[in-house]
């Protein structure tokens, strides 16, 4: 039996959802370049391709709108959990039972699709509740006339944003939606092929994502930019922690042996936005060090990550640092979901093998004797 740690190029399904050439460094959701959704769609129209497998008619756009507008608020219970927690908990593990009493509180025998949705929708309200919650701040309601984005901001500032900047969000979650069968997708089909719930796989793959390997990398990484400082800085932070043997943040991916074109996209658009002092600074820093990281890492395939530029985009929206694992959350949920659903058609429970390396045939020796 061949022992393929972390299970790297294991196959566990077909799918139709997304599509990754990590050698010319392409991604495709449904068969659509992610270049053009980026340019051309919003997160509603991304969702609901992710979750339909085809992109919808301005009818029904408009009222999957509706629909995911309709559920946006949380229960008392939910509210008063975050208020208790929000400001001593890991924000990831307040939405990981955020989560899990919305299970408790849906006694509805709907879809997966439909609960999906209601996650989906409600995950942002609790986000933005944390962040105002610490921050000593009256918590803000959804409103439904606004579309996703434009809702997640206002309720994370209290006011409606401006178009460039609910659009960078858009971007930025269409971004994160899905990535195929990374460790925290690959932990909500091991629970549904229990048959358990859909909240049971999310929690899952929540708890997944809370992981610095996987969801906290963006946070590392911009904590990296302010830790140098300036550009001066740059090359000197990068050869000593190189030379160390230490990892450069937001650098290198297990599929990508060229530039990730998440984070190709989200650095154009930082390019061109109106940027605050502190955001310009270290958005000229995270230029320089992707220079020089791609100078002397880029001969071994190592390239800059999603990470690399995310964590800067959802600081300069105004997010705290150590939320960014859960705005990750809130648009990997689609893709979670999806998966689920993808998987659960042709079912087979995940069960794979260990080697066994120990002793065989021990002695027992009865307690009084050892």
């Amino acid at each position: 039996m061949e022992l393929r740690k972390g299970l790297e190029d294991i196959a566990i399904k077909e799918t139709s959802i997304t599509f990754i050439d990590g050698e010319l460094g392409r991604l495709y959701y449904r068969g659509y370049s992610i270049f053009d959704l980026a340019s051309f769609s919003n997160f509603e129209e991304v969702a609901y391709l992710i979750w339909y497998g085809k992109l919808p008619t301005r009818h029904e756009l408009d009222d999957f709108k509706s629909r995911l507008a309709e559920e946006r608020s949380i229960s008392d219970e939910i509210a008063s959990l975050v208020k208790r927690t929000a400001k001593t908990a890991n924000p990831m593990d307040v939405l990981r039972t955020s989560v899990s009493m919305m299970g408790l509180e849906d006694k509805d025998d709907g879809e997966l699709i439909t609960k999906s949705m209601k996650i989906t929708a409600k995950i942002p309200t609790i986000i933005s509740s944390i962040q105002r919650t610490r921050a000593n701040l009256d918590v803000i309601e959804p409103d439904p006339s606004l579309s996703h984005s434009e809702n997640f901001l206002y309720m994370l500032h209290g006011s409606k944003p401006s178009r460039e900047r609910s659009r960078m969000l858009d971007v930025g979650l269409m971004l994160h939606i899905d990535h195929e069968m990374n460790a925290s997708t690959m932990a909500c089909l091991v629970v549904a092929s229990t048959l358990s719930d859909i909240y049971s796989s999310i929690v899952a793959g929540i708890s997944a994502l809370k992981g610095p390997l996987h969801g906290g990398a963006n946070s590392e990484a911009l904590r990296q930019f302010m830790e140098i400082g300036s550009q001066e800085n740059v090359e000197k932070y990068v050869l000593n922690r190189l030379s160390s043997g230490q990892r450069l943040m937001g650098f290198g991916h297990r599929i990508y042996k060229s530039l990730d074109p998440r984070a190709k996209i989200i650095k154009d658009y930082l390019s061109k936005v109106s940027k605050d002092e502190e955001t310009q600074r270290l958005f000229d820093i995270a230029t320089k060090v992707e220079e020089i990281g791609i100078r002397i890492l880029g001969k071994r395939g190592i390239y800059p990550n999603v990470d690399f530029y995310s964590g800067l985009l959802f600081h300069f929206l105004g997010f705290d640092l150590d939320l960014f694992p859960t705005i990750f959350a809130s648009a990997r949920v689609i893709g979670w979901s999806a998966h689920v659903d993808e998987y659960l058609k042709d079912n087979k429970l995940i069960r794979p093998k260990a080697i066994y390396v120990g002793d065989l045939g021990k002695k027992y020796v009865p307690i009084d004797e050892r």
